[in-house]
């Protein structure tokens, strides 16, 4: 199976990777262009840094940085799927209503189980990642018995609640959201057993901090090769959806594992 790539802008001044950089809808949407030109299926669209250590942002903030980021790219192509990254029934309902058809929450439907019916009403797919704490306090220390068991149990749990959407629940295991090193590690050596759950699996390891830990690489966007040689070594594991910063690296990655 041939990976998706999901391409990721951010929308925000303080992501952990590059924000501020697309923190204007001109500059969002002229990248999401790029992204899709350099081959992402999908463009994952957020107006709320999930960074450690960082603060929410109000619904109405929310919306004004994501929905006209939609609209602008809505108005040059027609046809790109388009997901939104949020917690927030609507942020998520304004996008739905704009053309969006899946919705992320790094939640897991812990903030927003209503996510559950939009996704109903609007026949979206729907993502549900683990996270254990907030983004201010989730790096605190983040404590497991068992890892794989409790990151699998609760998206089992969550999963079940949204059993009878029309598209697809999509199980991310969340790497780097309350985990340290030894734990994203557990988890990428074991995610064949989180497909099982919906038979669909996202995966975002796109410049994490765990790669700066392995590797000793403090700037963020000069993670991109470590990403796609991680991915390369993933791929027996069939992932579905592949999120990262740098779409073109991944395609390219993609193409020469498929050709060799």
């Amino acid at each position: 199976m041939k990976p998706i790539i999901m391409g990721i802008i951010n929308v925000t001044p303080n992501s952990f990777s590059d924000g501020g950089d697309y923190n204007t809808t001109k500059a969002a949407v002229t990248h999401s262009l790029k992204l899709i030109d350099d081959g992402a299926e999908i463009i994952d669209i957020g107006g709320e840094s999930t960074r450690p250590g960082s603060e929410p942002v109000t619904v109405t903030e929310e919306i004004s940085r994501t929905i006209p980021v939609i609209e602008g790219i809505r108005e040059i192509n027609k046809d790109i799927r388009i997901s939104i990254d949020t917690t927030k029934y609507e942020v998520a309902k304004q996008a739905l209503d704009l053309g969006a058809t899946i919705i992320n929450d790094v939640s897991g439907l812990v903030e927003e189980p209503r996510f559950v019916i939009l996704a109903k009403e609007y026949n979206a797919d729907l993502v549900l990642m683990h996270k254990k704490g907030t983004p201010k306090n989730m790096q605190n220390n983040p404590t497991y018995n068992n890892v794989c068991q409790e990151v699998y149990d609760f998206l089992n749990e969550q999963a079940e609640k949204a059993k009878g959407i029309n598209g697809k629940v999509i199980v991310d295991v969340g790497i780097g959201f309350g985990k340290t090193l030894t734990h994203n590690v557990e988890l990428l050596n074991n995610l064949e057993r989180f497909k099982q759950i919906t038979g669909h699996q996202l995966l975002g390891i796109s410049r994490k901090s765990f790669i700066k830990m392995m590797f000793g690489i403090e700037n963020a966007k000069d993670r991109d090769s470590h990403t796609a040689l991680i991915h390369s070594k993933l791929l027996d594991k069939n992932i579905e959806i592949l999120r990262v910063h740098n779409v073109k690296l991944i395609r390219e990655m993609l193409e020469i594992n498929n050709t060799f």
